[in-house]
């Protein structure tokens, strides 16, 4: 019963779509910011450096550096409060925790980027349906040479010689 009831509360918290980004991430994350009766956006960007939890509990933490300190905020994926989270870029690594940048300085703390083969997930998109569509064109030929071959009849074999080699064709010499 109490499981029940604790699911239920988590799937109403739980938001439609969830933006997809990594670890080692550059992100831009918009936060919903209430200043009396006025609301704005306030934009924190930096790397993300770590994940855990999961369903309504699972948060994720950005770190950057602000005039010579690093600064860490820690966010609710499923917050209300957090309007987008924007990938800037990709980073290479090969850690779920990047807590090692916290010991890190200058540009040391600069993370390599992973190169997906395309520049932006636009142009994978583009690519993705260029690609769907070549795949249509090359079946659609395909299917129409084999019914151009079907029209066509079987081709004559060659006949055999007595060395097993082919015979001469007419005329030939």
């Amino acid at each position: 019963m109490q499981n029940a009831l604790m699911e239920l509360v988590e799937k109403t918290g739980l938001r439609e779509t969830v933006p997809h980004f990594e670890i080692g991430d550059t992100v831009d994350v918009h936060v919903r910011i209430l200043e009396g009766d006025k609301e704005r956006i306030q934009i924190f960007n930096g790397v993300v450096i770590s994940r855990s939890g999961g369903g309504v509990r699972e948060v994720f933490t950005v770190r950057r550096i602000v005039a010579g300190e690093g600064v860490e905020r820690t966010f609710p994926v499923h917050s209300p409060r957090i309007a987008d989270v924007a990938v800037k870029r990709s980073g290479k690594v090969r850690r779920a925790k990047l807590y090692y940048l916290r010991d890190r300085v200058g540009k040391a703390v600069r993370l390599k980027e992973r190169v997906r083969g395309k520049a932006s997930e636009a142009e994978a998109a583009a690519a993705r349906v260029q690609k769907r569509e070549a795949r249509k064109v090359k079946k659609a030929a395909k299917i129409e040479a084999r019914a151009q071959r079907a029209t066509e009849g079987p081709k004559p074999k060659a006949k055999k010689g007595a060395e097993g080699e082919s015979a001469p064709a007419e005329g030939a010499e």
